[in-house]
């Protein structure tokens, strides 16, 4: 395994694996990498080198008063002709929490400040594959909606642009008030 160089926060969706996995596979070059279907709550996040014990302490005391929620993604969504993702119904929590993150990590950026957050569980990009495939997956995706899943935790994950390179570093519990 390569050495991890970059890290995320990321909301883990497994239940929408049995309906994404092979689209993902196919369409979203982060799957390779080993990044499972999810919601981005912060990426860029630290250099791995900096992730210590108080970084991880930090992150858990940001996301820990959240309690945890039900989300359904019930339908597809475009950024343009650019990305096919899964709409999240739990909008409002999932940009609760990345704020949290950035308050807690005010020289952390969302997206590096390429563009607005937004909640969404990636399906594929234009620029790894064509708009009749990202159409052809979309149509097939209806068939699997909705995903529900429980937002109980999130993960912080290391990984590299290699194959297989991402894994879990820490799990931060949504514990509620």
């Amino acid at each position: 395994m390569d050495e991890p160089t970059e890290t995320a926060v990321l909301a883990l969706v497994p239940e929408a694996e049995p309906v994404v996995g092979e689209h993902r596979r196919r369409l979203d070059p982060t799957t390779a990498a080993g990044v499972p279907a999810h919601v981005t709550v912060l990426y860029p996040f630290l250099p791995p080198a900096e992730v210590t014990t108080a970084t991880v302490a930090a992150l858990r005391a940001a996301v820990a008063p959240v309690a945890p929620f039900r989300c359904v993604f019930a339908t597809t969504a475009w950024f343009g002709e650019d990305l096919l993702w899964l709409a999240p119904s739990a909008v409002g929590a999932l940009e609760d929490l990345t704020t949290r993150v950035c308050r807690a990590f005010p020289d952390q950026v969302p997206y590096g400040g390429e563009h607005e957050p937004h909640p969404h569980l990636t399906v594929g990009y234009g620029s790894h594959a064509s708009l009749e495939e990202l159409r052809a997956a979309e149509a097939a995706l209806q068939e699997g909606l909705p995903v529900v899943t429980r937002v109980d935790r999130l993960h912080l994950l290391a990984g590299a642009r290699t194959a297989d390179s991402w894994r879990v570093v820490a799990e931060l519990p949504l514990c509620g008030a």
